[in-house]
């Protein structure tokens, strides 16, 4: 018996082997990306690229999978891989310690990948991963905000263009529709944002990347408040949707 055979039992052998033969990027392994990572390994997916630049932080422990005391202070690649391959040892699996942006984008070959996750905070990063997997032809989803929101019911699956409250769905239609993109798979909120109730005096954004000018402002951006409901719920939706995509064009599952 295989470790995925109660799967097996729903998408049939011809599944499994079609997500043995995926190679998934996860770009961003936070709240969201880490339990993409965490459910794509499960779902028996054969091969993971896993990016990051961050280390796991005790702030991280209340909603990232990754997050635990025995994984403070690695990065999160490290902390993302050694989890997966835990999971299934043999899954194939590629680390990245980066920051995706622009100026890192030659690190990747997206005519490779089956599919790409964007679950990165930087709205310039998630534009140009948009903008390169539309000039090779890969699908790609990305997480929106879900910071300041406490109800994983209010999550939609959707279009960027018919998203609505979500400040990020906002930004990135009209950056999208600038640079003539028709389309994009998202998984957003609904829910009115929450104002936190108070800012952590000594935590720097961990949102930001040290590329990002804004790192460095004197007026650093606000840190948004999460709770341990509401990315995971996220990042669960997104695995779904890509497996859900990737063996639809293998097996009828509608059945």
């Amino acid at each position: 018996m295989n470790q995925n055979i109660r799967f097996e039992m729903l998408i049939g052998p011809e599944g499994l082997a079609r997500l043995r033969r995926a190679r998934i990027a996860v770009f961003g392994l936070g709240g969201v990306g880490g339990y993409v990572a965490e459910a794509l390994a499960r779902a028996g997916v054969g091969t993971l690229d896993l990016i990051d630049n961050d280390r796991v932080a005790l702030s991280n422990l209340n909603r990232q999978i990754i997050a635990l005391h025995s994984t403070l202070g690695m990065t999160k690649v490290e902390a993302a891989a050694a989890r997966v391959r835990d999971i299934d040892p043999s899954i194939v699996v590629h680390q990245f310690q980066t920051f995706y942006l622009p100026g890192t984008r030659d690190q990747f070959d997206f005519s490779a990948y089956d599919y790409v996750v964007d679950c990165i905070d930087t709205v310039s990063a998630k534009l140009d991963l948009v903008m390169q997997c539309r000039a090779a032809g890969t699908p790609i989803i990305s997480a929106l905000g879900t910071g300041n929101k406490l109800d994983p019911a209010k999550l939609e699956l959707a279009d960027i263009y018919d998203t609505a409250v979500c400040p990020l769905a906002r930004v990135m239609r009209k950056e999208l529709r600038r640079r003539g993109v028709e389309k994009l798979q998202v998984v957003y909120s609904r829910e009115e944002p929450i104002t936190p109730l108070f800012q952590p005096e000594s935590e720097q954004d961990a949102s930001l990347s040290p590329d990002d000018p804004a790192f460095y402002g004197n007026k650093r951006r606000s840190v948004p408040g999460s709770s341990p409901f509401v990315p995971p719920a996220a990042g669960l939706l997104i695995a779904s949707a890509v497996v859900g995509d990737i063996l639809k064009k293998t097996i009828d599952i509608s059945k």
